[in-house]
């Protein structure tokens, strides 16, 4: 049965976020909301946890995963980015985009796309998913929380709980939330690529 907290959207509770943060590191999984609708995620070095996230998505191991990051700090660490790339991201983040990166050392090679070694990097306009971030102290691994058959990522903690309150450790509920998919660039090899236009405005990267 999964634990699920209410947390104020604008002042969350410290003591709830390290209680989240505890059951991520026992390598439970954790659905919370972000500013492109809620994402279900897991500590990034606990192969069981992705595991138990790939079956509720129903995903395999060939899905571009994203290191949702609290801050540009991780950027460097987890992504090879250079001067230019890197004050295009800082100029638009946070925010509802997803940047392809190409990754480093750093990130386990299960979350990396098999073919371009690349990842997703994303900081989120959400303040919840912001503390919790803030909390763990380092990148939480994410991807939206699109169940199998839907088209959207799920935007109401309340169905969230119905569909899901046996099959993850924790579901954090932040209000109900609009579907604004985030606008994936990819600047990880060459002239800038476009993969999804979203919420976020493509023109700064044009």
């Amino acid at each position: 049965m999964s634990q699920f907290f209410y947390i104020h959207p604008d002042n969350p509770q410290p003591r709830l976020l390290k209680q989240a943060v505890e059951l991520i590191r026992q390598g439970e999984v954790v659905v919370y909301p972000t500013d492109s609708g809620y994402a279900i995620g897991c500590q990034m070095d606990d192969k069981r946890a992705l595991d138990k996230l790939c079956q509720v998505r129903n995903i395999d191991k060939d899905h571009n995963f994203t290191l949702m990051c609290r801050d540009m700090s991780e950027l460097s660490i987890y992504a090879k980015v250079d001067n230019v790339a890197f004050r295009q991201i800082k100029n638009n983040t946070p925010g509802p985009y997803t940047f392809i990166l190409k990754a480093t050392r750093e990130v386990p090679r299960r979350l990396q796309n098999p073919k371009r070694k690349t990842i997703g990097i994303r900081v989120p306009n959400n303040i919840i998913a912001l503390k919790l971030l803030e909390e763990l102290n380092e990148p939480l691994m994410s991807t939206s929380l699109i169940l199998p058959g839907a088209q959207m990522a799920e935007s109401d903690p309340d169905d969230i709980r119905d569909k899901l309150e046996k099959r993850v450790g924790l579901i954090i509920h932040g209000g109900t939330l609009g579907e604004h998919p985030t606008t994936i660039v990819d600047l990880s090899d060459g002239p800038v690529d476009i993969l999804r236009h979203g919420s976020g405005d493509p023109s700064p990267f044009e």
